[in-house]
């Protein structure tokens, strides 16, 4: 619930900044100051573009706040756990006192930010989100495989086989459809993507069920390439379908203006819903990016889990906790009044539900929120870098060779990385335990 609560609040956010960005709110906002505030780039008038990254700015540092106060809490027993998951009226009421706050910083500090340090933090979310996708490639692969290999599920490799088969044959689909439709004469630019695309699309196929690779890493194969596949064609059919239609490469775009006022809210919406989602998962997936497991038991080495220090889950875990107090207070280690505590922790638990972070969070804190900072400033730059204001009322979200060109590199970047995680271990393979 709490995750819910952080993506809700970004996705209010984002569309707030989106619709701060059109002329009918720059008005008002003038209106509601007396005419004090003036919405401008040095000197000139700029629609929304400091307003966009004062209230992604405010959100910015209202999470920057949270990850330093939550830095080193690693259960719910922490005193400032509570901060994560509880005071709900006071952080709303801060984050919205944040955003009044923006406004009275002058607008020469955001052109800067907006400019330089915004569009950093928005390239460290884009690798960000590459590195967790092919961490998911990897995960989801090798889950399939255990439930294969331990329990022999007839269900499961139906699975494997058939998400790695439906995948490829969604990404041939995609390619085929970008040629047909956004391929034509004059669109070099297309062109080249798709058929970059593509190539990587073979070569990481074709390093995956390498001999040497299989060697050194048994468990890569298509199932991971196709996942990443899937995606990397992705990102490339919403680079090409969201590019601007002056060379008269985008078909999508030739509609009447009701139809592009609608497809631009509506892409708006679901861009931002995107953003939202992706953040949170991004954010609780800290092992990904090299975040300790706050678990123990994660911690543990093949060997120690193959001799059998840890074979099973305690059937009462209560129960466990118990004697070890006991055998604790017997032996002097402990006072007797840990055991009053601790039959006050259970009688907690009966009342207000089982506490699934006491013993450790399940995700870090800090990190969760370090990368929805990072967000606000993905979302900023998206809705700022290269917009062409003459679409109408509203700002299309992403329609800019600019985001067209980071979509198709960052398409490119992921097979690096794919590639990267797949070759490693032959290259490297002291690093790797070969």
């Amino acid at each position: 619930m709490t995750r819910i609560a952080y993506a809700l609040i970004l996705l209010i956010n984002s569309i707030l900044s989106w619709i701060m960005y059109t002329p009918w709110a720059m008005n008002k906002l003038k209106h509601l100051t007396l005419n004090y505030m003036k919405i401008s780039c040095d000197g000139k008038e700029c629609h929304g573009f400091v307003a966009v990254h004062r209230i992604n700015f405010a959100l910015g540092i209202f999470h920057a706040i949270l990850a330093i106060l939550l830095l080193g809490v690693k259960s719910s027993r922490n005193g400032r756990a509570p901060i994560q998951n509880s005071y709900w009226a006071i952080k709303i009421v801060g984050w919205l006192a944040l955003i009044v706050l923006t406004f009275l910083i002058p607008e020469g500090f955001f052109i800067v930010w907006g400019n330089y340090f915004a569009l950093i933090g928005a390239v460290l979310f884009l690798l960000l989100g590459l590195i967790l996708l092919v961490d998911l490639a990897h995960t989801w692969a090798e889950y399939c495989l255990e439930k294969i290999e331990f329990r022999n599920s007839r269900m499961w490799r139906s699975v494997l086989i058939g998400s790695t088969l439906g995948m490829y044959l969604g990404s041939i689909a995609l390619t085929i459809v970008m040629y047909i439709f956004f391929a034509h004469s004059g669109c070099s630019m297309n062109q080249a993507a798709i058929t970059i695309n593509l190539i990587f699309l073979l070569i990481i196929s074709f390093i995956s069920v390498h001999p040497t690779v299989q060697d050194y890493n048994p468990r890569a194969g298509l199932a991971q390439s196709a996942m990443v596949a899937i995606y990397c064609t992705y990102l490339t059919m919403s680079a090409v379908s969201m590019e601007p239609d002056d060379k008269q490469c985008n078909p999508l775009l030739r509609a009447t203006r009701g139809t592009r006022t609608a497809s631009i809210v509506l892409g708006a919406i679901v861009t931002m819903l995107t953003i939202a989602y992706t953040t949170t998962r991004a954010a609780t997936q800290g092992m990904a990016l090299g975040a300790k497991p706050n678990n123990p038991y994660a911690q543990l080495s093949a060997d120690e889990v193959e001799h059998g220090l840890v074979t099973q889950q305690p059937n009462n875990r209560r129960e466990m906790r118990a004697d070890a107090l006991r055998a604790a207070v017997e032996s002097g280690s402990l006072p007797e009044s840990a055991l009053e505590e601790s039959d006050d922790d259970d009688s907690d638990d009966e009342r207000t539900g089982r506490d699934d972070e006491r013993s450790t969070t399940q995700y870090n804190y800090s990190l969760f929120h370090f990368i929805f900072l990072l967000a606000t400033t993905w979302v900023a730059t998206l809705l700022t870098m290269n917009v062409d204001m003459k679409e109408g009322d509203f700002v299309p979200v992403g329609r800019t060779y600019w985001a067209s060109w980071v979509k198709i590199v960052s398409g490119w970047v992921c097979y690096v990385i794919y590639g990267w995680s797949l070759v490693a271990p032959v290259v490297l393979p002291d690093r790797f335990g070969h």
